[in-house]
Parts: structure tokens; C-alpha cells; sequence
């Protein structure tokens, strides 16, 4: 018999509980290319995903799979340096988890980053896009099958998964850092393939800014556990599936994300005090 998601939250939380001290205030989860932000936490109690009972562990390049607990720009923050995703093989219900670990910490707020192509033709490699709203194309859902109600609500509504307030929070953030950003919509899918030319031509006429492999299951289950979520994606590659479309490299996807991480962590300079401490 498979044991419930409670369950195994509750063993995952108790093979870690004496490691974290205080409540968490805000939960950080980075994407490829994104893990170096975790350095600047300060005092941090460091935990590979292997020592947490039950936790999947990331095999993702250039994801280090460990929980970072400790402070950074002011707040007590949960960083997931590494993030799990579907084409590892992992279910939805294995990254689901990983959000309701976070949440158990006692994070009211989820700051969620991730590489991803960009499907705007305006967009460039290097730009950041503050994600307005996503689309979940991976055809899976981390909720299908039996719902624990002490961890959320049955049918969790999804049409404001990215909060309003926060987003007017990060725009101003983002002006005093000095930095720029895109607001779009990000499409996520399954992977690991990265999409056809045609592929890419029709999420962009289904509405998408930029497509990556990742996020959308981790939102639904936040917004499933009452967390508040922010999204911003690194735009790493064109992903026009235009006639002038080049074929993509891991290398250069890494080294724009590197470029996008140094905004990144200025906008989340300003963000992090600025953001609330309860899920009010």
C-alpha cells in the first residue's frame, strides 16, 4: 500500500526537525544555473537531500541537492539548492514534497526560480521575467489521488497562483536595484527533449513568454499548502522556433542563467525584507 503524502511529509520533517531552529519566513527554490545564491546565506545549517527521510534526490546538472537554512539579506530563508523535476523520473507527488517541507518549516511565501527559453520574440538571453501566471503542459498533476486535508484543500484555487500584492512588491524591488525585468507567462513541460521548432511556435500562440522544465508542479502544490508564491525565470536560450531558431547547448544555457543570477539576487536584495513574515 502506498503511504500517504502526510505520511511522508511528516517522516521527511522529523528526520530534519532538531537541524532547523527557528520557524522559516521564506521559502527559495533555485533553478539550473541559479544554485550560487545559496553561498550567501549566512550561518546556514547545510542538509544534502539524502539525509532527509524519504527526500528525493536531485540529479539535475549543476543542481547540488541540499536544503540551505539560514539567513539571507535579513530573513530566516529555507533555500532548495537544487530542485527535482518529472524528466528525472521523479513523480509529481515526489516534488510536491519537497513544497510541503518547505511549508512545514514554517515558510508562509515561496520564491521560485528556474531557466527557461525564451518564446517572446522580444525576449533576449539574460533577461528576467517576473512570471504573471503559468501554464501546466506536463500533463501531470502532484494532486491526483487521495488529498490530505491538514496539508490543503481538495480543488486549491489556481487563478491568482501568483500573488498580486507580491508581484507589485517585486516591480518595486526590482526598480530600486536598478534592474530590469520582462512580465510574462511561463509554460511549463515535461522534458528532458527541449521542444521542436513547431512546438515552440504553437505555446507561443497558446499564450507563453517562455518554456522551461520545471515550477509548475511546485506552485500548484504550494498554492495547494495556502503558500503565497513568487516566480521569476532566467531567460536562457531563444525559443522562437523561427526560421533564424539555433540549436540550444547546456553550456550556454548555464552561462546566461549565471547572468541572470547576478540580477536575481539584486532584485531578491531588495525583495526578501520587504516581504511578510505570515501568510497574511
Amino acid at each position: 500500500m502506498q503511504e500517504s503524502q502526510l505520511a511522508r511529509l511528516n517522516r521527511a520533517h522529523q528526520s530534519i526537525r532538531d537541524r532547523v531552529g527557528t520557524p522559516v519566513e521564506i521559502a527559495i527554490m533555485l533553478g539550473s544555473g541559479l544554485g550560487h545564491l545559496a553561498e550567501a546565506v549566512e550561518e546556514a545549517t547545510v542538509i544534502p537531500y539524502a539525509e532527509i527521510a524519504g527526500f528525493p534526490v536531485s540529479t539535475a546538472p549543476s543542481h547540488k541537492g541540499q536544503l540551505v537554512i539560514g539567513t539571507l539579506f535579513g530573513r530566516r530563508v529555507a533555500v532548495m539548492q537544487g530542485r527535482l523535476h518529472l524528466y528525472e523520473g521523479w513523480s509529481p507527488r515526489d516534488i510536491a514534497l519537497a513544497v510541503y517541507l518547505l511549508r512545514r518549516l514554517g515558510a508562509p511565501t515561496l520564491v521560485v526560480t528556474n531557466a527557461a527559453g525564451g518564446l517572446n520574440p522580444d525576449y533576449r538571453p539574460g533577461d528576467v521575467m517576473l512570471i504573471e501566471d503559468h501554464m501546466n503542459f506536463t500533463g501531470l498533476n502532484p494532486l491526483v489521488g487521495p488529498n490530505d486535508d491538514e496539508i490543503g484543500l481538495r480543488f486549491p484555487d489556481m487563478s491568482r497562483a501568483y500573488d498580486p500584492d507580491l508581484l507589485r512588491l517585486t516591480e518595486k524591488a526590482v526598480e530600486r536595484a536598478g534592474q530590469e525585468v520582462r512580465r510574462g507567462i511561463y509554460v511549463g513541460i515535461l522534458g528532458p527533449s527541449l521542444e521542436t521548432s513547431a512546438e515552440r511556435r504553437f505555446l507561443r500562440a497558446s499564450g507563453g513568454d517562455a518554456v522551461g522544465m520545471s515550477t509548475v508542479t511546485e506552485v500548484i502544490a504550494a498554492v495547494h499548502a495556502g503558500m503565497r508564491v513568487v516566480g521569476l525565470s532566467a531567460i536562457t536560450n531563444a525559443a522562437t522556433g523561427g526560421p533564424d531558431q539555433k540549436p540550444d547547448t547546456v553550456e550556454e544555457v548555464l552561462a546566461n542563467a549565471a547572468i541572470c543570477g547576478r540580477k536575481i539576487a539584486a532584485i531578491l536584495g531588495e525583495l526578501l525584507p520587504q516581504l511578510p513574515s505570515s501568510g497574511s
